[in-house]
């Protein structure tokens, strides 16, 4: 059963934009699977209006097909029957039959396609708004999965479109906090395992309903051949780069532990230069990150920056699907499901569980818990000491020190002495800052621990 969940921020903006007085040019893009057509279905269900999903055929097919549409929808029927070697005649029809609508809304979906097909077809579409809709009551949303295309066809300088928008939305994953929604008979522990994986992607969430547990889910929908998420990684990056191989070996590298940029170029016996282009093209693409410990000054210039796959799945999968490709492809997936029963937990569940915890610090900033509000969160670390969560008021000079234990077990007093220790390594304002602790797991506290809590108020137990 598909369920429309979150996405309230998008659904607003689209609703201001279509109540907007004239025209209104909306470019909408993100990766593949995360609910780009689903938003728009949820946006239009109310309203009048034309839909057109653009494919990989000829410019002259998709012309053909775009014709068809406005031809039914306007119930045109020389439309229907013309011959239109033009773009522009398809839309002075559109644009000139009687409408009783607020406004007249057009979704292009996959709308790179067109750019690929003819590559001067944004200038065509560019024209077309200058000459046609721009000075129109008309909302025109378009959409695309290939985000470096789109990205070049709609929204850089060079491109005919720039400035012609009137608001973009870049698609991104569900946070966790709404995976409660999705699976009500869930635990909080196994809603972040289904997270672990799922990574906030509408699709593969969809995949994982019907599932008894986590191993499960992962057996009939990543380990089968025959699912879809199988060869995933490579399917998005066919899409959006040229060497997959290359990407494939960043990746893989990284996900086995090598964040430095000087460990991956080591690993891979490459310049670090020569890193540089696939790096950013990878976190453009929201497949990686780049974290700096949060007290940096300056991040983009900093040396101690660490490269980190954000994709979920990707992490999972080049850490568990990638190495084990012998096994499965050769007809012994057990194998392959046997080490991942034996380290998902500690070697992927409990580094995700720490981005879950740093969202839930931005929920409990919002909700008031401390007596000031922090600007900044994130991890720090030294050459020999790493911290969770680290959280500044970098005007009030007030810092929330955090651990964050995915463990069987319950976590005990030790961790918060080990953490306060930790904390005195931190030099960030150590001379005027006060100091609060936070402590997140998901099998509780110690009683001794929960005790201490109760006579601090600078400490605070998340469970």
């Amino acid at each position: 059963m598909k369920k429309f969940i979150d996405r309230y921020d998008e659904i607003d903006f689209l609703e201001k934009e279509y109540k907007r007085d004239g025209s209104a040019l909306v470019i909408l893009y993100g990766r593949r699977r995360v609910g780009k057509t689903a938003l728009t279905n949820k946006f239009i269900e109310d309203k009048q209006a034309v839909y057109f999903l653009a494919t990989e055929e000829n410019e002259t097919q998709n012309r053909a097909a775009f014709k068809t549409i406005v031809a039914e929808q306007t119930g045109n029927e020389l439309l229907m029957n013309a011959n239109v070697d033009s773009w522009d005649m398809i839309f002075k029809v559109w644009m000139d039959t009687a409408f009783s609508g607020e406004k007249k809304l057009m979704i292009i979906d996959e709308f790179q396609y067109l750019g690929k097909a003819n590559h001067a077809f944004p200038s065509v579409f560019q024209k077309i708004w200058d000459t046609i809709l721009k000075d129109r009551n008309v909302m025109v949303v378009l959409c695309g999965s290939l985000i470096s295309m789109m990205e070049s066809q709609t929204l850089a300088y060079s491109s005919p479109l720039y400035g012609r928008r009137t608001g973009q939305i870049k698609l991104k994953q569900i946070p966790f906090r709404h995976y409660q929604e999705f699976f009500s008979d869930k635990s909080e522990k196994e809603l972040i395992e289904y997270y672990a994986i799922t990574g906030g992607v509408p699709k593969y969430i969809e995949l994982f309903y019907d599932s008894s547990d986590i191993y499960a889910a992962i057996e009939n929908n990543v380990l089968s051949k025959s699912s879809f998420l199988y060869d995933e990684p490579n399917f998005l990056l066919q899409r959006e780069v040229s060497e997959v191989g290359s990407y494939f070996s960043i990746i893989k590298t990284i996900a086995s532990g090598n964040q430095k940029l000087s460990k991956i170029a080591t690993t891979l016996e490459l310049k670090q230069t020569g890193l540089t282009k696939y790096l950013k093209t990878l976190i453009n693409l929201d497949i990686l990150t780049r974290e700096v410990p949060v007290t940096e000054d300056n991040p983009e210039n900093s040396k101690r920056g660490l490269y980190k796959i954000k994709d979920n799945f990707m992490l999972f999968w080049f850490k568990f699907i990638f190495p084990n490709l012998s096994y499965i492809e050769s007809g012994h997936a057990e194998l392959a499901m046997k080490k991942i029963r034996t380290n998902f937990v500690d070697a992927h569940v409990s580094y995700v569980y720490e981005d879950v915890c740093i969202e839930k610090m931005w929920a409990l900033n919002a909700g008031d818990t401390w007596d000031f509000h922090f600007d900044k969160v994130g991890r720090w670390w030294n050459n020999n000491t790493e911290i969770d969560i680290v959280a500044l008021d970098q005007e009030g000079g007030r810092v929330i020190f955090g651990e964050c234990k995915y463990w069987t077990n319950k976590v005990g007093v030790d961790v918060l002495r080990n953490l306060e220790l930790k904390a005195k390594q931190v030099e960030w304002k150590r001379e005027m800052r006060k100091d609060y602790f936070i402590l997140f797991s998901v099998n509780g506290f110690s009683d001794e621990l929960t005790e201490l809590s109760k006579a601090r108020k600078d400490l605070i137990l998340m469970s």
